[in-house]
């Protein structure tokens, strides 16, 4: 059981360095004997302080907005003494200080967070991910010094206002790559601060989480994918300039095998073996989730693989294709899209979507199946990148209205 600490406040002044008729005020916490002193960053004249009850004396504007300070002090200083004894903490008049100020451990600020968790999830997350809490955290810097007026915040202030305020200035935010932040990305920032405010609550920075009662809202968006008739325009057009050739042949491999850009990249030859089919097939691990693939080879796929046997980068670097950067793999699909007259936003993320949609559930696949090649651990995700097509309603329809007749 802790002992009742006594805790003593007085208020004194002290005489300028300086020659001047005004007295600094201070503040003095003592607790068994111990004390430590602060300025309050106020001043008044000798004449003005009353030395027996400790505060100004007269009833001027300043001195009543002085008196209330004190007060403000004297009362702040003894709630952060009876939390640090509902707490058991060790009490002395310099940690009392600083709980006052916010500089102990419960004082811990916004920026403070972010950087423990950057710095302590570096080996659990992977490279892109950290790389968007990164981006987070300069949202937070931006929004704090262009709104707040501020480098940081301390974490006991942050409250629903706070977090509202933060998600208006996200949807006006413009980088310097998009024209603005759309409704997921804003929400994606907001999950990320969300899930380091819990971390805050967790390691008891703080006591209630602000976002208690904030509701992320995601919008239902369509993902992109080519049709059976571009996917055959691609396939049929070819390129004099070596790169976007390349980048063609790379781009429909992940469309036959439904590889993302990251997995696909880390492929070597090793990764083809024969599967229990006695057919070609890929073993791989999806780098997101650690998710083990094996996808059979369709023969697109193994047609693309033979081009570059005796290629120059499968020689030197062992890959089992040649993969540019992301940006530049972007930058070509731009130019291979116009050239066959796709007038669609692709990106290399669009193959993936390809092979769940086009590839696979048009042609009959069950999604349980799909779900298994794209690595995925919940078939919900699945039936987000495979919507379900007309052409399928329609021949699910057609079998229906078979069985119906027969019986």
């Amino acid at each position: 059981m802790q002992k009742n600490n006594r805790l003593t406040i007085n208020f004194f002044t002290r005489k300028h360095k300086v020659q001047s008729e005004n007295r600094i005020v201070y503040c003095r916490i003592t607790i068994d004997g111990e004390r430590t002193d602060f300025s309050i960053n106020r001043e008044i004249k000798a004449n003005l302080w009353d030395n027996n009850r400790k505060r100004g004396k007269g009833f001027s504007s300043y001195v009543i907005s002085l008196n209330k300070y004190l007060d403000q002090i004297y009362t702040g200083l003894h709630e952060a003494h009876r939390l640090m004894m509902a707490e058991e903490k060790v009490i002395t008049p310099l940690y009392i200080k600083a709980r006052f100020f916010g500089e102990d451990e419960g004082g811990k600020t916004l920026k403070q967070l972010i950087a423990y968790h950057n710095g302590t999830m570096h080996t659990s997350l992977r490279p892109g991910t950290r790389k968007n809490y990164h981006i987070t955290e300069r949202c937070v810097g931006l929004f704090l010094k262009e709104e707040y007026g501020m480098e940081d915040i301390k974490l006991k202030k942050l409250n629903y206002r706070f977090i509202s305020d933060f998600e208006q200035y996200l949807r006006k935010y413009r980088p310097s790559t998009r024209t603005k932040c759309t409704n997921n990305g804003a929400m994606k920032h907001m999950e990320r601060l969300k899930k380091m405010s819990r971390l805050a609550v967790r390691l008891d920075w703080i006591t209630k989480d602000p976002f208690e009662n904030y509701k992320l809202r995601f919008e239902k968006t369509e993902r992109e994918y080519l049709t059976k008739r571009e996917l055959r325009l691609i396939e049929e057009t070819t390129f004099t300039k070596e790169g976007v050739e390349k980048c063609k042949n790379v781009f429909l491999f992940s469309c036959y095998t439904g590889l993302s850009y990251i997995d696909l990249k880390a492929l070597t030859p090793d990764h083809v073996l024969k599967g229990i089919d006695g057919n070609d097939w890929l073993f791989t691990k999806r780098i997101k989730t650690d998710e083990k693939l094996k996808i059979p080879l369709l023969p697109q796929a193994k047609d693309i693989i033979k081009k570059y046997e005796d290629s120059a980068e499968r020689r030197i670097t062992k890959v089992l294709l040649p993969v540019y950067s992301n940006q530049k793999v972007n930058y070509y699909l731009k130019e291979i899209c116009k050239a066959c007259g796709i007038n669609k936003k692709v990106t290399f993320h669009t193959a993936r979507h390809t092979f769940a949609t086009t590839v696979t559930l048009s042609n009959g696949v069950p999604i349980e199946t799909v779900s298994k090649m794209l690595g995925h651990t919940k078939l919900t995700t699945t039936q987000i990148y495979a919507r379900v097509l007309e052409k399928k309603v329609g021949e699910d329809m057609r079998k229906l209205v078979e069985t119906m007749g027969d019986k």
